[in-house]
């Protein structure tokens, strides 16, 4: 196991925030990284497509202005989300922003392209992929991926339904490289747990929906604060993607969550108009019982890397 070289010294606690449609904005970004994890956000998110190249300079200059004050304590690198699904009509343009500006990581989902991964290779970042299965992982690492990250049973948003220890483990057989763990991890102790069952990083989401700098609503955030695993459910009705959402807000469309009909890919589009499912329909992991209060995401990480490093000494003992 190993961390990329671009993570080396850079992080406070190993950790990746995860990019989260809609949510994840240079704001929390900037928050992320300068508190020591890595910060994401999807592409898609800077709508229309000419705002992302803003979003790349204020992000980009930001953490340049702060690495030159904090010289000693360098913030941690962006990644940025590429969907590189067929319905995403925006894929070469984005990528070519990524190129121009030399994204330090770029997390593709829902299709493992050669062609990104050597766009990105180009100027010398990373690619980490996401997979729900070792099947997928492997054809990940087949067309040139760098890394994977092991979506897992609990996961918020599309997730995969196989525990994260048989996950990685299945992974750790043939590959080396760089996996960041994904499900239902929202403190310092479920980080230190995907360390020890294979991973070299936590991939977390949900609860950074909780914080100060997110972009979402306020009864959104109070949701993950209330809610626990029971308030989740998995269905692939919005999307046409198995994922996982909060009941309240399902109930609040007017729908039954118990009790949902199934969804197909025709249902799967990324165009300006798409974002009911997000915006009305929340996603979330099943992680977010330990999330007990709305807090800024600097608190939030010093939380993580004080309970990380709580967890550490304990087992040490």
């Amino acid at each position: 196991m190993s961390l990329p070289q671009v993570l080396n010294g850079r992080l406070s606690v190993p950790v990746i925030g995860s990019p989260l449609f809609i949510i994840s904005n240079p704001e929390l970004v900037v928050a992320q990284c300068t508190a020591g994890v890595v910060g994401s956000f999807p592409a898609l998110n800077a709508r229309p497509q000419e705002k992302l190249e803003d979003w790349f300079i204020k992000i980009t200059e930001t953490l340049a202005a702060w690495d030159a004050v904090h010289p000693g304590q360098p913030a941690a690198p962006y990644a940025v989300n590429q969907i590189v699904h067929r319905s995403n009509a925006r894929l070469q343009h984005d990528v070519e922003l990524c190129v121009k500006y030399k994204a330090p990581i770029v997390i593709t989902s829902l299709g493992a392209r050669s062609d990104v991964y050597d766009a990105v290779h180009s100027y010398g970042g990373i690619v980490l992929h996401d997979i729900i299965s070792n099947e997928f992982a492997k054809k990940a690492i087949e067309k040139g991926a760098d890394g994977l990250i092991a979506v897992a049973a609990g996961a918020g948003g599309h997730a995969g339904v196989i525990s994260p220890f048989a996950l990685v483990q299945e992974i750790r057989e043939w590959f080396d490289g760089p996996i960041a763990l994904s499900g239902a991890i929202a403190n310092g102790g479920a980080v230190l747990a995907a360390q020890a069952c294979g991973a070299d990083l936590a991939y977390i989401g949900s609860a950074f929906i909780a914080t100060e700098e997110a972009n979402a609503s306020a009864a959104y955030k109070q949701a993950i604060v209330d809610g626990y695993a029971n308030d989740i459910v998995y269905s692939n009705l919005f999307t046409g993607v198995h994922g996982n959402y909060l009941k309240p807000s399902i109930r609040a469309a007017g729908l039954d969550p118990d009790h949902l009909p199934e969804g197909d890919l025709s249902t799967m589009n990324f165009h300006e108009g798409s974002t009911k499912a997000w915006k009305d329909i929340w996603g979330s992991g099943q992680g977010i019982g330990a999330i007990k209060s709305v807090m800024s995401t600097a608190e939030f990480v010093a939380k993580l890397t004080r309970e990380y490093a709580a967890a550490k000494e304990s087992l040490c003992k």
